[in-house]
């Protein structure tokens, strides 16, 4: 079902999750049992996410060939797998980098085999190793872009023209920034671009995460104000020890309020910190359901306790 049906017939907010496919080379059982850890609190989504390669070089019988490593593969095979264990709708991130147009459509033509009716378009993260996102030749620079050729494959649109073609019928999301991309100068310069991706056919839109609700208000203003009228879902993540209190300012550019480092920081003992961690989330998860957000993005670990700890102080147990 599409993100956006199911979104205008809930009658109360709606829960999706967030998950990483495994290491290369690790069971994927450690994610089903988090998965299941959260089955109680009916999730209607599950989105996967997908990382772009490591591209390594290589001399072979003195002939020197590129190679991909990709460290965490299977983000179609895993989507397919939830669809079919747990009867959850699931959303599968498609990114530019690593691909060129062609291998888009490619994926695009797999997906609709599959039956899945979401996609998060993303630009995706610079690869493995640099500090600046480089597109493939012949791919997109741009969230944007991509989101353009989802589109036109929706109107039957494809590269080389076809007759006769079966048009797709994918939901599209991107991605928001309530404190702005890390890249972008500003917020307003990023709303500029949030409003192209949505103008080029999006759907919905899932927030990166942040732990200030004032962020995501003045968010959502000035994403109104700016003439972006499709759905925003919020997405956090709960904060529950010290290692992330170090750890996600600096790989997501997210700000911290000073209320939750003290409630971890200021914990005397590991649990003090994770029930002070659980709580400040709890507050800002019941501040963004009076705002009326149509529905709440998950971020969860291999391990769900602190995400199963977070919905049960929101929800009960």
């Amino acid at each position: 079902m599409k993100m956006t049906d199911v979104l205008s017939k809930a009658e109360t907010p709606v829960l999706s999750l967030e998950i990483t496919p495994p290491d290369r080379g690790r069971s994927v059982d450690e994610l089903f049992s988090a998965i299941e850890g959260l089955m109680d609190f009916t999730p209607k989504f599950i989105s996967v996410t997908y990382h772009q390669p490591h591209t390594v070089y290589e001399e072979v019988d003195g002939i020197i060939r590129r190679r991909p490593k990709r460290k965490k593969p299977g983000t179609v095979g895993i989507s397919a797998a939830i669809k079919n264990r747990y009867g959850v709708t699931t959303i599968p991130h498609l990114i530019c980098g690593g691909f060129d147009r062609f291998e888009t459509e490619d994926a695009l033509i797999d997906l609709h085999y599959l039956g899945m009716k979401n996609i998060l378009a993303l630009r995706g993260d610079p690869a493995p190793g640099h500090t600046r996102f480089v597109a493939e030749k012949d791919g997109h620079r741009y969230a944007s872009e991509l989101v353009t050729q989802i589109s036109a494959m929706n109107r039957g649109e494809y590269i080389d023209e076809l007759d006769n073609a079966v048009s797709t019928d994918f939901c599209i999301g991107v991605a928001g920034y309530p404190e702005k991309h890390s890249e972008a100068p500003n917020l307003d310069k990023d709303l500029f671009f949030l409003k192209k991706k949505v103008d080029a056919g999006a759907d919905f839109i899932i927030t990166q995460m942040f732990f200030s609700f004032d962020s995501f208000r003045r968010f959502v203003e000035k994403a109104r104000e700016t003439g972006i009228t499709v759905p925003i879902i919020p997405g956090i993540k709960p904060v529950t020890n010290r290692r992330q209190i170090e750890q996600i300012p600096r790989l997501f550019f997210a700000t911290m309020p000073q209320e939750l480092v003290q409630a971890v920081e200021g914990a005397k003992t590991a649990s003090e910190a994770f029930n002070g961690g659980t709580r400040y989330m709890a507050k800002l998860f019941r501040q963004l359901l009076n705002f009326g957000v149509p529905g709440i993005h998950l971020f969860i670990q291999e391990k769900s306790d602190d995400s199963r700890a977070l919905l049960s102080a929101v929800y009960g147990s």
